[in-house]
């Protein structure tokens, strides 16, 4: 495993944290997350030769912790800044502990993200990395 380049990319996660309380609106957050998922499968297949997927799913989990710690950290100007998703929180399950539902749906989104960065590494490993390229003709 690459445990440098799972950390690096997992920074991602920790800016993203970060802007989406204060920056980012919640409905131009995917679009970033897009551009972030590519950018980390490409990044897996080039710098990574083995173990696409589970770079992936690793980088996944660690930008959910990221996301969810900073969430949980910047939590009163989250609320502030995400009145929808803060009367969501109030309409779902544990409407009195709405830090234990975002740190339960943040694991659960990072594991899917994490599914979702591995396969898309695999298929950028079609593009990227030894054996994508065509092979130079003989002379």
């Amino acid at each position: 495993m690459n445990w440098k380049l799972v950390f690096l990319l997992s920074l991602f996660g920790l800016a993203m944290g970060i802007a989406t309380v204060f920056l980012i609106p919640a409905r131009f957050e995917p679009l970033f997350w897009v551009v972030i998922f590519v950018l980390s499968a490409f990044a897996i297949a080039a710098w990574s030769p083995r173990k696409l997927f589970q770079h992936g799913l690793l980088v996944g989990i660690a930008n959910c912790i990221w996301v969810t710690g900073s969430h949980l950290f910047l939590f009163r100007d989250y609320l502030a800044n995400h009145p929808r998703e803060a009367a969501m929180m109030a309409s779902m399950p544990l409407p009195d502990s709405p830090r234990l539902l975002m740190l339960l749906v943040g694991a659960v989104i990072g594991v899917v993200s994490g599914c979702v960065i591995g396969l898309l590494a695999i298929l950028a490993a079609r593009f990227v990395g030894p054996g994508a390229a065509p092979a130079a003709p003989a002379p």
